[in-house]
């Protein structure tokens, strides 16, 4: 175990934390927005920090002993992230997953030496995870661990990163942080560090639209379920996942996917690379924020999450057949996001 924890901690040690990128929008004066860049971690997503602190807490709890195998049920980046560290420590991973994944994301754990389970129905990938558990596998369980297994008030978890690189800027206390709810152990990390900072900033979540946390939220239940389905992976849960915390957010904005999908394309325009699209859901979301500060003659910043790699979704997102399959047309939504946020005056 020792020896574990010590490879997690030069790991961590080693990894360089990721860019906060500044950009302004013609259509939004006094509002600069920031985009941190976790997609620049070793394992190409947001998801590295989760999944370093799962196998510290797995670790640590001792739950995860020498060469046994590890399993987590997650729709892809979790799971490469995972993966990476099971080939660091050298054991033996499986990742639970809709067969429906993006089929990039599929292969990225695969290379990465872990196994891939695929469940028809995703609904059932928690019981097959726990199925796993039975058989003696470690089960991380992100989705029931993630708001616990990271350290909120500190040691270098993404709020207290974010804050530390935008001490010196022109508006170090940002009006919002804007973030997607997964498993929800992002958006808790961020609203419990900001309460314990006693920071005037507010957290919104990015949902797309009829997902199940935006109509737990609302209506402060638990039991919410999603109203319709999403093509946007990694967020838009179908159940009110355990870590999601009600309480520290200040509003949920939900996304249609062709909106998340038009900003992601707009991303790539901007910034020069793709990204996935939960990061044009978490942009959108952004977009929207701006034009109530705007109209409402207010400046400031605005910070979000650039996710993972819009390389894993090559096939998907970003192929205009698998989208004409789906029915989904980005393009009208597209022209009109040039239109509004990169003309003056918007």
């Amino acid at each position: 175990m020792r020896s574990a924890i010590g490879a997690l901690r030069r790991e961590a040690a080693r990894s360089a934390d990721t860019h906060l990128l500044h950009q302004r929008f013609p259509a939004f004066p006094g509002i600069d927005f920031y985009f941190k860049d976790e997609a620049a971690h070793p394992s190409g997503s947001l998801k590295h920090r989760l999944a370093r602190s799962l196998y510290l807490y797995a670790l640590c709890n001792g739950r995860l002993g020498e060469g046994q195998r590890v399993v987590d049920a997650s729709s892809g980046s979790t799971a490469i992230s995972e993966a990476w560290f099971a080939r660091l420590l050298g054991l033996p991973f499986v990742a639970v997953m809709p067969a429906c994944t993006a089929p990039g994301k599929i292969a990225a754990v695969r290379a990465l030496g872990g196994a891939c389970d695929l469940v028809d129905d995703p609904s059932q990938v928690y019981a097959r995870a726990a199925w796993h558990e039975a058989q003696g596998a470690c089960h991380l369980d992100q989705f029931g661990l993630a708001e616990r297994a990271t350290d909120w008030r500190g040691n270098n978890n993404i709020a207290e990163s974010i804050l530390g690189q935008l001490a010196r800027e022109p508006h170090p206390c940002p009006s919002w942080i804007v973030c997607g709810a997964g498993t929800g152990g992002t958006s808790a990390t961020i609203g419990r560090f900001l309460r314990y900072r006693g920071l005037d900033t507010r957290l919104c979540v990015a949902e797309p639209a009829g997902a199940a946390f935006a109509g737990g939220w609302q209506a402060h239940r638990r039991d919410a379920v999603a109203r319709q389905c999403t093509v946007i992976e990694g967020i838009g849960r179908p159940r009110v996942e355990p870590g999601f915390l009600f309480e520290v957010v200040d509003e949920v904005i939900e996304v249609a996917d062709a909106q998340s999908i038009a900003a992601a394309w707009l991303l790539e325009e901007v910034l020069g690379r793709r990204y996935g699209g939960s990061t044009g859901t978490n942009l959108a979301a952004c977009l929207l924020l701006a034009a109530r500060m705007r109209d409402r003659g207010e400046t400031g910043s605005i910070v979000t999450l650039l996710c993972d790699r819009g390389e894993r979704y090559a096939e998907t997102l970003f192929d205009p057949r698998w989208l004409a399959q789906h029915g989904i047309d980005p393009r009208p939504n597209l022209a009109a996001l040039r239109a509004t946020v990169l003309q003056p005056g918007a």
